[in-house]
């Protein structure tokens, strides 16, 4: 053999060894151990250059300092500590309802280090037309600061609007804060609308630019409005047009966010804030920003948690969010998503909760908006679903953008997350639980309105179409942790 190929072969063997070691070391899952060692030994420059931009996971960020972490509760302990410590008293007074709730409120607790907030006043808003006029009335009276973070912040019709507020409120000595994600806002959010903002005086920064090649897949998918440390918003809407009048190829968009106030919008305040110094390396942390909130009598009892989750988290939070509330059910389940891409551990969560005898319905987008890929994908896991008697309805009047879960009437969520892979392991996301049979059931009620919009997906007709179609389906489906 010549000095060539004995050098060739003992850098490959070098290759192997080491990237298996270090593979193996990370303590995956089997199944994802050798995928990613047989990427790496067949397609190596592909392989490593997919493992940076999409496989990397908690252990890749174990060098950032403290601050960068999702720990919520480490952050603003000086700030949130009068909530902090009632909280093991709170979950006990109010777990004592439904011994399920304790179990959920417990679990948010440890996995996502977020307080369980009690006095909080909490209004559902169902689509644009309701949530846009509220959001530009509360920025309008905004008197100290105004914080968004939002994954696609568009420069349109609508954004002029909110453009104009906004410099209003910063030429008024309002502090504006502005952060957008690069990717999910490249293709909507010109330099010229960017550069009248900074001009009036709003701060404005990416999550994370577009220059950093090794976080690119790594979005900040959250939704976060906070004014004056008292109104807070989150939810599933960004900020574009095409939430007004359905934009490309879509007569409307159905969507779903949530109004608050009370003390759920400090520890929105703090997940901002995290963001925010992830982004400029500015610390907002302060008592200016954290004001006691105003109770009033007629407010009651609101109970919330704000749980985030990220590929730098300890736990995948909001995924065991749903495994839980879908495993806690004992009559029925609500889930509305634009996908529907299963990991293993949710797929057999909703199969066997459906088997167990429980209504489980699922509501998706019967067509896609923009990539087809995930709606392909989507099409396997929704058989698998429906043959164990989950039942799936396509939204055919507009687009479902909406990402609510709702379980016996007792409590539901709102947030960011679709039900897919991306959103459960790779992106930063962000859900709102709320334990209000109140709110439950008008979310409920919404659903059940939206069924009129609605065809059941059948198993009969999608086993008909043609076998190629069905074949790239299948296809896409091992594209399911990407997409």
């Amino acid at each position: 053999m010549s000095d060539l190929a004995v050098a060739v072969t003992t850098l490959i063997t070098l290759y192997a060894l080491v990237t298996g070691i270090f593979l193996i070391s990370e303590n995956r899952r089997p199944q994802t151990t050798l995928a990613w060692m047989l990427a790496f030994l067949f397609v190596p420059g592909i392989g490593v250059l997919a493992y940076v931009f999409f496989g990397r996971h908690r252990k890749a960020f174990s060098k950032q300092s403290r601050l960068l972490k999702q720990d919520l509760e480490a952050t603003a302990r000086p700030i949130l500590a009068p909530m902090m410590a009632r909280q093991d008293e709170a979950i006990d007074r109010l777990g004592g309802r439904d011994g399920r709730h304790r179990k959920l409120m417990r679990l948010v607790r440890r996995n996502s280090r977020s307080a369980l907030t009690i006095r909080n006043r909490v209004e559902i808003q169902q689509n644009a037309e309701r949530f846009y006029p509220s959001l530009m009335e509360d920025l309008a009276a905004a008197r100290y600061s105004i914080h968004l973070q939002y994954f696609i912040w568009a420069a349109d019709g609508f954004t002029e609007q909110l453009k104009e507020i906004l410099v209003a409120r910063a030429r008024a000595g309002v502090q504006v804060r502005l952060l957008y994600d690069a990717v999910g806002s490249h293709a909507h959010l010109t330099r010229a609308y960017l550069r009248e903002l900074r001009a009036a005086g709003v701060v404005v920064a990416p999550t994370s630019p577009l220059y950093r090649l090794h976080t690119i897949s790594y979005r900040n998918h959250r939704k976060i409005t906070v004014i004056d440390g008292r109104i807070g918003y989150t939810g599933g809407m960004n900020m574009s047009q095409e939430h007004l009048d359905g934009g490309k190829g879509f007569d409307s968009w159905r969507d779903t966010q949530l109004r608050f106030t009370g003390e759920a919008v400090a520890v929105l305040q703090a997940v901002f804030m995290v963001d925010w110094y992830n982004a400029v390396r500015e610390d907002l942390f302060g008592e200016a920003h954290f004001p006691k909130p105003v109770s009033e009598p007629e407010d009651g009892e609101e109970p919330l948690q704000i749980l985030t989750s990220g590929p730098d988290s300890r736990w995948a939070a909001i995924r065991q969010l749903y495994f839980a509330m879908i495993g806690s059910a004992e009559r029925h389940v609500f889930l509305q998503s634009p996908y529907f891409i299963l990991d293993a551990s949710l797929a057999e969560v909703l199969k066997a909760a459906a088997l167990a005898g429980v209504d489980v319905r699922v509501m998706l987008s019967a067509r896609p908006s923009g990539n087809p890929l995930p709606d392909w994908a989507g099409n396997t896991y929704i058989v698998d679903a429906v043959n164990a008697g989950v039942r799936v309805f396509l939204y055919e009047t507009g687009y479902l953008h909406a990402k609510t879960i709702s379980v016996d009437s007792t409590v539901c969520s709102i947030g960011s997350a679709n039900i897919d892979i991306r959103s459960f392991s790779i992106n930063y996301e962000l859900n709102a639980v709320l334990y209000s049979e109140r709110l439950a059931r008008e979310l409920e009620d919404s659903f059940v309105r939206d069924l009129e919009c609605c065809r059941e997906f059948s198993v009969a007709e999608y086993e008909q179409r043609n076998i190629l179609l069905r074949f790239r389906d299948s296809a896409a489906r091992l594209l399911s942790p990407l997409l």
